[in-house]
């Protein structure tokens, strides 16, 4: 089995993400039906990813994207210049009543007892409507990709954007590239896209794995726990509800399943976490890598907004990697990151590279003077 390769620095782009950029309106503690206020966070999984590393960890990167040319849209656009991430979009007119439109994500943040709520706006979004053909990668990657990332999200809006993703890994493929996928298995999106197509609930879980499958097979690095490993990639492995959810063994266990199926793949991460209530979580996360195992430690969490830190974690342990860093360096990087982004609002990184690194070598809450 070959190692993970990663290309020097000195290119254009040390990382480059395909997805869906969204709105997510987020009114805090306060249920939505209560609601008279909302924060704008602007959001997608794949996004969230390259303003992390362009932020927090100074890296170069991009995105690739549907952009709508209307307010919402602007407004998106100047936090995506703003976190200093490239653009590549794909350019849509809105028609002033139908869209298309740029896609809102509604979640509230739950409190205590209270679960957070998430539910979609996703009609007639842009995203949708990319296909193979809306981008130049030979014109992009020529300039110098290092790395290049999407999501199960982005992959279920549509069947074109499936279909996107395969291309553009193979172009990064071709252009010496590592590949990494989040599988991010969202079983609400792929029933939705099924059922527009006439598809049974049964037939959408068939078509998910049948399609993430293929994506897989063009990926260097995966980003997923087992659950997503089972229902996303249709591997057998242990009832993910019957173990300690900070127990790696589950996760681990699925490896072999995993390189059985894909050889392809060199690296395989996740976050691990129990939740005792909306505000309080244990936290840990895991990686295999060129055949070894790596765990990070178990952190309490006090939990501000949850949302984002998985993303956070890829930002972190791609950060090390294409830095240079050990494995257990990496992992504890993305480990940390992932950590405080739960501390923060919005789905994006708030941090300094040295804060990071602080609390991956064991920091701790104290006042800093």
């Amino acid at each position: 089995m070959a190692s993970l390769s990663i290309p020097s620095a000195g290119m254009a782009h040390d990382f480059l993400a395909l997805g869906a950029l969204v709105t997510r309106l987020d009114p805090g503690v306060i249920p939505f039906t209560e609601a008279n206020e909302y924060l704008l966070h602007v959001s997608g999984g794949e996004y969230n990813v390259a303003a992390n590393l362009s932020t927090c960890f100074g890296m170069k990167t991009a995105i690739a994207s549907a952009i709508v040319n209307y307010p919402i849209g602007r407004r998106i656009e100047h936090a995506v210049q703003k976190a200093g991430v490239t653009p590549y979009y794909k350019r849509f007119e809105h028609d002033g009543v139908r869209g298309p439109n740029m896609a809102i994500v509604w979640s509230d943040r739950g409190q205590g007892v209270r679960a957070p709520v998430v539910f979609y706006n996703r009609s007639n979004e842009a995203a949708q409507q990319l296909a193979p053909g809306s981008f130049d990668w030979d014109a992009i990657f020529s300039k110098g990709v290092r790395w290049f990332h999407s999501g199960g999200i982005f992959s279920a809006l549509s069947p074109t954007t499936s279909e996107l993703v395969i291309e553009a890994m193979q172009a990064a493929k071709k252009a010496g590239a590592v590949v990494s996928f989040d599988l991010n298995y969202r079983a609400k999106l792929w029933a939705v896209a099924a059922a527009e197509q006439g598809k049974s609930a049964a037939q959408a879980s068939e078509e998910a794995a049948k399609t993430l499958r293929k994506i897989a097979s063009n990926v260097d690095v995966l980003v997923g726990n087992e659950e997503d490993l089972q229902k996303g990639l249709g591997l057998k492995g242990q009832d993910v509800e019957a173990k300690g959810q900070l127990d790696p063994s589950a996760f681990f266990g699925m490896i072999k399943n995993v390189t059985q199926d894909f050889p392809n793949i060199k690296a395989v991460a996740t976050t691990l976490r129990e939740v005792h209530s909306t505000n309080r979580h244990s936290w840990s996360a895991v990686l295999w890598l060129d055949g070894k195992t790596y765990q990070a430690p178990a952190a309490e969490l006090d939990v501000y907004d949850r949302v984002g830190g998985g993303d956070g974690f890829a930002a972190g342990l791609f950060y090390g990697l294409l830095s240079g860093k050990t494995p257990e360096e990496s992992l504890r990087l993305g480990w940390a990151h992932g950590a405080l982004v739960t501390t923060t609002p919005g789905d994006t990184s708030m941090f300094s590279l040295d804060q990071v690194e602080a609390f991956a070598k064991g920091g701790s809450a104290r006042i800093q003077r």
